[in-house]
């Protein structure tokens, strides 16, 4: 029996990853904004979660693990805490379930969770790239999500041809970030000055960096001696300035290395071209307006594995979003400094390659509007909504 009285509403959510906190945190406000205080959270996040109140079940640093080989070492570690938190999820048997991202991590907790309470609903907040490779996941997730919700405008069309869970399209968090990337006034004047900002952006791990440092460094130098002047911008994270300082010191082009989001973002105002890794880093170059050149490396096992699992023609999201492959894309063995500088040369000046993308960016504030709601929000009305219909389910 149940008691006149409205229980707490106990929300769980999972982000093991910088990017999936920040989203998650934005998450809980706007949940906090809507339910006061007849709202528990409780699950695994990072700093931005802590702020918003969350007691995570484990640091998520345990989880920062890249490449293959590091997660064929930590696998007993990983499978631990996997259990723990499906176990943790499983006691708190709460009103709904929000994994965010990760989904190695994440999708193998959902299914515990499906598995021994079925009445749990589940979200999930970034949609794996199922319509980049391994497409029988979408149909696979329709046994335990119930809903999906997309950072990209293209998903929703994609879940329903792969008779995945029902998707909605929220928005991604960049759209709310729109002018810390595009320049002002005196901005734009530098943007468009002599020499020209050239960003290199080669990855945010190590195992990224120390692929894309060397080819991006020779490209450079190449670029360089063809006669093309510019100055070099190397944006960088504190964690990872080490890593990338030793990794430049033998470039024949020294750049000037900038830590830190803020001084990041004023580097993208300022810049005029881009060399950058494969990655959301693309869409982010985009919406600023960066013309660029894209290229990924990755290491021979991990370099077989996905040769044979991509199924979409171009692996640079801005791309995607766009329909057009405006962008080039220089991947393993074409990733080379002779095609890279070849490419750049062409960015850097008026040539029809610039135009293509600059045409195309255009089109972005349209193609990945969501209205007069932000992506935070527009998750909110689904995980509440979401959470409705599997209380009516447990009344019924």
């Amino acid at each position: 029996m149940m008691s006149g009285r409205d229980p707490k509403r106990r929300i769980f959510l999972i982000a093991t990853e910088e990017s999936g906190d920040r989203l998650g945190a934005a998450l809980m406000k706007v949940l906090r904004q809507r339910l006061g205080d007849g709202v528990q959270f409780e699950g695994v996040g990072g700093r931005t979660m802590a702020r918003e109140g969350l007691v995570s079940l484990f640091p998520i640093e345990e989880l920062s693990i890249v490449g293959f080989a590091a997660v064929v070492q930590q696998l007993p570690k990983i499978l631990r805490l996997i259990r723990k938190t499906a176990d943790a999820v499983t006691e708190a048997a709460p009103d709904a379930l929000v994994i965010i991202d990760s989904p190695d991590f994440t999708h193998r907790v959902a299914r515990r969770v499906r598995a021994r309470n079925p009445a749990i609903p589940i979200v999930d907040y970034v949609s794996p790239s199922v319509w980049a490779w391994r497409p029988g996941r979408a149909r696979a997730m329709l046994s335990y999500v119930d809903h999906v919700l997309g950072l990209m405008p293209f998903e929703p069309e994609e879940y329903r041809k792969l008779r995945g869970p029902p998707c909605s399209y929220v928005g991604h968090p960049l759209i709310e970030q729109l002018s810390s990337l595009r320049p002002n006034a005196e901005e734009q004047k530098r943007r468009d000055g002599e020499p020209p900002v050239l960003l290199v952006l080669p990855g945010s791990r190590r195992s990224e960096i120390r692929h894309h440092l060397e080819v991006f460094g020779a490209a450079l130098g190449r670029l360089e001696a063809s006669g093309q002047r510019f100055e070099l911008v190397l944006p960088t994270m504190s964690h990872l300035e080490p890593t990338v300082r030793e990794g430049t010191a033998s470039w024949p082009v020294k750049p000037q290395i900038v830590v830190g989001e803020a001084e990041r973002r004023a580097a993208f105002r300022t810049a005029r071209a881009a060399l950058a890794k494969s990655g959301t880093v693309t869409l982010e170059l985009a919406l600023s307006g960066i013309p660029m050149v894209t290229a990924y490396r990755v290491g021979a096992i991990e370099a077989f594995i996905l040769r044979r699992a991509i199924s979409v023609s171009s692996v640079i999201l801005a791309n995607l979003v766009i329909g057009k492959e405006v962008i080039p894309e220089f991947l393993q063995e074409d990733c080379t400094s002779e095609k890279l500088a070849q490419a750049l040369a062409e960015v850097l000046t008026d040539s029809p390659l610039r135009k293509q993308q600059v045409e195309a960016f255009a089109q972005l504030d349209t193609i990945m509007s969501t209205g007069n709601k932000s992506p935070s929000v527009l998750a909110a009305d689904i995980v509440l909504a979401t959470m409705r219909k599997g209380r009516a389910g447990k009344l019924g």
